[in-house]
């Protein structure tokens, strides 16, 4: 061969040996991306509920209901959007998703009232992130293989935390210096970025033969999910067992026996998802493709990992539902200095979890996602013994990021763990099982931890206020107490509670700081020993995790092929 045409034959597999690189990691990058944004969409609305308040003029209870109601709405719908890849092409599930939730991002960007903004942003965004979480998952399970799937689902783990701690401080600097509407017209531009990428998305359902849609196992989902996260959702204000005050749905009060309302929706809900797992057994044996088949539920493998990240998203509702809330009302930090604290969480958790999934060829996945453990729990064990009014931004560093250190340390390995033990052909309603567990996981943390947390605050400022006036009253006269501190502080703004503080004599506002403060402290303290408690209880779960990453579609394949030499054995056995 001639020597110019032997460096033209060079030149061209050098250009052209990118753009192979570009599809391959394509479906990586477009769901990495899609739950950056997603999660920081939820970070943005957190931090601009005072602000959405005083533009629509409405109360804060209005503006949460828009929060828990999207939460509500992604719980309901993920077990059975999760398995639209198994009868669709997954490029055109995920382009349709994410149109959708362009289409509700746009709607509350433009929101000139609360129900437009209910529309846009809990029934629009929460329909198409109920489509996309799972897909997520579904899409690396089927896209990758051994340390190429180990390393895209780090890269999500990844980018996950990072949108967590991005979204505060871009949402701070947006509401602060621009406008919220801002922050969900940006995303309009993430989308389209993402849709680059979706194009090299494979067009190919997971499943060779089209199944209809379990219409009654689709209904027992939807509504055994809307129960539990109702009914966690309720916990923190109506009580868990016992009312704490009455609770009224259009005049009519609710209360059976004295009985809270969460625990009839917790109940409800439980039995639920009873009947939904009769009923898709039954659906089984008749020879019909149940929502979600019961070889799933029952793999070993796979059900160890859902509860080990179903624990670790109750210790991380937790831990993101007290720590910005004692920064911000305790430290006097804005939004933007607590995403700055954040940051060590947020560099450390996207380190670990995307640079460690090839220690798995050196150590153990089980043991790295225990090491992971150990370092979260330590974390929250120096977080609590720093509380104290002198406590900085770089005195939280080293702790912050030992958090972050197990968060990436366990998404690393469990996601892959977790999916793995199931055959790509599963890997849809896999995927579904694991995200509403997460959603309820999520729900439940919040639920426990933050009403813990609250509870342990608004008790220790009556608590303080009565000392401080020498009062004694009735534990009932105190929870009356507690419950009217809590109503006066979920409605009044900053303005109102400014307002009030200016009527009260020097004494009285300074003993009000002080109570709040040290009350604050102690809450803070008691939640993080709260999320420790968690964080062992997390340990013990992952005991029963495999040590190696399950790879059931290769253990699949032995056995088939297996069975064909056994075959062909037999064969020349009977031609002899």
């Amino acid at each position: 061969m001639p020597p110019d045409e032997s460096a033209s034959d060079g030149s061209a597999h050098r250009s052209t040996d990118f753009k192979p690189r570009i599809q391959h990691w394509a479906p990586a990058i477009a769901v990495s991306l899609t739950t950056f944004i997603v999660v920081i969409n939820a970070s943005l609305m957190n931090v601009a509920i005072p602000t959405m308040v005083d533009e629509f003029d409405t109360t804060v209870t209005v503006i949460q209901g828009a929060v828990a109601l999207y939460s509500l709405v992604i719980a309901a719908l993920v077990l059975p959007a999760g398995t639209l890849p198994s009868r669709h092409s997954r490029r055109r599930v995920m382009t349709v998703a994410l149109i959708v939730y362009a289409a509700g991002t746009l709607v509350a960007a433009i929101s000139w009232s609360t129900p437009l903004l209910y529309l846009g942003w809990s029934f629009l965004e929460g329909s198409a992130a109920a489509v996309l979480f799972p897909l997520t998952y579904t899409e690396l399970r089927a896209s990758y293989d051994g340390d190429d799937r180990a390393t895209a689902f780090g890269l999500l783990a990844g980018v996950s935390g990072v949108g967590g701690a991005l979204g505060p401080i871009i949402g701070g600097a947006l509401t602060t210096y621009a406008s919220w509407r801002w922050g969900f017209a940006i995303q309009l531009v993430g989308v389209g970025v993402i849709l680059f990428f979706v194009q090299y998305v494979s067009q190919t359902p997971l499943s060779e033969t089209r199944s209809s849609l379990d219409r009654g196992g689709t209904a027992l989902s939807v509504v055994g999910s809307t129960a539990l996260v109702t009914g966690f959702i309720l916990t923190g204000k109506y009580g868990w067992l016992l009312q704490r005050r009455p609770f009224s749905v259009g005049g009519v009060q609710f209360n059976p026996l004295g009985t809270s309302p969460a625990i009839w929706f917790l109940g409800f809900g439980l039995l639920t998802f009873a009947a939904f797992i009769q009923y898709e057994r039954r659906l089984e044996r008749a020879g019909e493709s149940p929502l979600v088949p019961l070889h799933v539920l029952t793999n070993r493998p796979f059900v160890s990992g859902v509860i080990t990240y179903n624990i670790r998203s109750i210790i991380s509702a937790g831990f993101f539902f007290i720590f910005p809330v004692y920064l911000q009302a305790v430290l006097g930090y804005t939004a933007f200095e607590t995403g700055v604290a954040l940051l060590p969480y947020s560099l450390a958790s996207i380190l670990f979890a995307t640079f460690t999934t090839g220690w798995r060829k050196h150590i153990s996945p089980k043991t790295l996602i225990q090491v992971g453990i150990v370092c979260m729990g330590i974390g929250l064990l120096l977080l609590y013994e720093q509380t104290a009014p002198g406590q900085t931004i770089r005195s939280m560093a080293l702790p912050v990021a030992l958090v972050g250190t197990g968060v990436g340390l366990i998404l690393a390995q469990i996601s892959n763990m977790t999916m793995s033990a199931v055959p790509t052909a599963d890997s849809a309603e896999a995927s579904g099982v694991l995200n509403v567990s997460s959603s309820i996981g999520y729900a439940l943390g919040t639920a426990v931890v933050g009403s813990y947390f609250l509870g342990q605050f608004y008790g220790g400022v009556v608590d303080g206020v009565l000392r401080s006036e020498r009062v004694t009253v009735s534990a009932e006269q105190r929870n009356d107490l507690v419950i009217a501190l809590e109503d006066a502080a979920e409605t009044a703004t900053e303005a109102t509670r400014q307002q009030f503080l200016d009527q009260l004599a020097p004494r009285q506002r300074q003993l009000l700081e002080t109570v709040f403060e040290a009350s604050m402290f102690d809450a803070q303290q008691a939640a993080l020993l709260l999320l420790v408690l968690f964080v062992l209880l997390l340990l013990i779960a992952s005991t029963f995790l495999p040590r190696q990453i399950p790879d059931t579609d290769e253990r699949n394949n032995s056995s088939e092929s297996d069975s064909d030499s056994a075959r062909e054995g037999s064969d020349g056995i009977t031609e002899d």
